[in-house]
């Protein structure tokens, strides 16, 4: 009878299609096998009442990334991905920046040598935000065919953001080199003219970031960017969705045949604009962009989820202190509310939230869940099959979950370097017990066990989501100059 390195044993596994109780058999990196009575591991797991999921994959995190004044978020690759384990996700994908007037190569490089402290595994997404010649033509093909298969710009930030011809320019690129291309969709104009009135009316609170940047902007700039994408036939994701207007622009791309895919994020479903009015400056902690909705915008987010408009749930991790000089209450006593820093620590709390919210509450079933944390954004972002789910011949990443674990949030007992999660007070019930990265144990009973360095950067290649249609909106083909005229 076939010998194993560790075996799991009475394990309830789920994946997004389905549930089964067998025993998983692991042989160095990779699962070997799944059936009742396997034969005896190096190392076994009771798993009787838990159960089994495919580790989650995080694939939108700000993490240890630099900024142009040489400053860094608050996590390190070694807190934040450690935060990750103890949550039960097992890769992330964060983002190598890019600044105005300068390269991408070099920040690469950089990022690489930043993400060696990692705990689990991780990979890239490129931003792209000054598309020069140099960087389009030379430094981007290049980065794709090593790994870096996605793209991320914004339509908004100064001096971030991209004019329409540039998302044009963008778009094709990463058709040519086949990139998949994610968005922060929000109308800049609108921002910038809404933040100034507010600003001059002696309107500054924390709570007035969600007036400048109602639904509106997000619904429109999410409608044309679908439609830039449409003309130059190219899939793309929309991060961050955070309200029934922008959902419903997706669900009709999707209803249309686009390949448009939707991710929201644990803090929409959370938190609404209502926590940005908190006494003092305890609002400035819940402020990330988009900003937080309505309970009713939480409620059609869930009902998206259900329908798979937003196939993916992030935590959009993007740390920021709130106490110091630096920290967002420091900030929000003297400047107004467009001068805090947005974002907020969420990659140890997503998956413990959108279990208990979401499957004890009854707002999705399991294999939603799996599929929403794991499965689709490993399909999505070109990690799969050897990420994602729980089957013969992919990596050993996996969760062991107690589904009746009750635990309240405090950011005392959180593994990340931030002095504050929006969190607090909060009971979940349902939380990992041990995480598994590749066959090996990296949490365990509330103790870190892998070291520093022990995740690998995951390249990426071609996949099947990603590829475009191959159908334009008239008989020319933008891309072929020999196309038909």
């Amino acid at each position: 009878m076939q010998s194993f390195d560790l075996v799991i044993r009475n394990a309830t596994v789920a994946t997004a299609a389905d549930s089964t109780l067998c025993d998983i058999g692991i042989t160095g990196r990779k699962i070997a096998a799944l059936g009742t009575k396997l034969g005896a591991g190096t190392r076994e797991i009771d798993a009787t009442g838990k159960l089994v999921l495919p580790g989650g994959i995080d694939s939108h995190c700000h993490i240890e990334q630099p900024r142009q004044n040489g400053t860094t978020n608050a996590d390190t690759f070694e807190t934040a991905t450690t935060s990750a384990a103890f949550g039960g996700t097992t890769c992330v994908i964060c983002f190598s920046p890019q600044f105005k007037g300068h390269g991408i190569a070099d920040q690469a490089a950089g990022y690489h040598q930043r993400a060696r402290k990692s705990v689990i595994d991780y990979s890239f997404h490129i931003i792209i935000t000054d598309p020069s010649p140099a960087v389009i033509e030379q430094e981007l093909p290049p980065l794709i065919a090593a790994g870096h298969r996605s793209i991320k710009f914004f339509m908004t930030y100064e001096p971030s953001f991209l004019t329409d011809g540039e998302v044009l320019t963008v778009l094709a690129a990463a058709r040519k080199n086949q990139a998949f291309v994610v968005i922060h969709a929000e109308n800049h104009e609108a921002i910038r003219w809404m933040t100034a009135r507010l600003e001059a009316a002696g309107l500054t609170d924390a709570k007035y970031h969600a007036w400048a940047k109602p639904a509106l902007v997000e619904r429109e700039a999410i409608q044309r960017v679908i439609a830039l994408a449409e003309l130059v036939d190219v899939p793309i994701q929309i991060f961050h969705v955070s309200s029934e207007e922008g959902a419903e622009e997706i669900r009709r791309a999707q209803g249309r045949g686009l390949k448009v895919y939707g991710e929201t994020c644990a803090q929409y479903l959370a938190f609404s604009a209502a926590d940005l009015n908190r006494p003092g400056q305890e609002g400035s902690k819940f402020l990330c962009s988009p900003a937080p909705r309505s309970t009713a915008d939480q409620a059609a987010l869930w009902k998206h989820i259900r329908l798979g408009t937003l196939g993916v749930v992030s935590s959009d991790h993007a740390p920021y202190q709130f106490d110091g000089p630096e920290g967002k209450q420091a900030i929000a006593k003297v400047a107004p509310f467009s001068k805090i820093p947005n974002g907020l620590p969420g990659l140890e709390t997503r998956m413990p939230f959108l279990f208990s919210e979401g499957v004890r509450k009854g707002r999705i079933d399991l294999q939603t869940f799996v599929a929403i944390t794991a499965t689709n954004p490993a399909k999505l972002f070109g990690l799969h099959p050897r990420k994602g789910s729980i089957a013969c011949g992919m990596d050993a990443d996996i969760a062991i979950w107690d589904p009746e674990l009750t635990r309240t949030v405090t950011n005392a007992e959180l593994h990340h370097a931030v002095d504050h999660t929006p969190y607090e007070g909060m009971t979940l019930t349902g939380w990992p017990v041990t995480t598994l990265v590749r066959g090996k144990i990296v949490m365990d009973a509330g103790k870190r066990l892998a070291e520093p360095g022990y995740g690998e950067f995951q390249p990426r290649e071609t996949y099947p989501l990603m590829m475009p249609r191959g159908e334009f909106v008239t008989p020319f083909n933008p891309h072929d100059s020999d196309s038909q005229t």
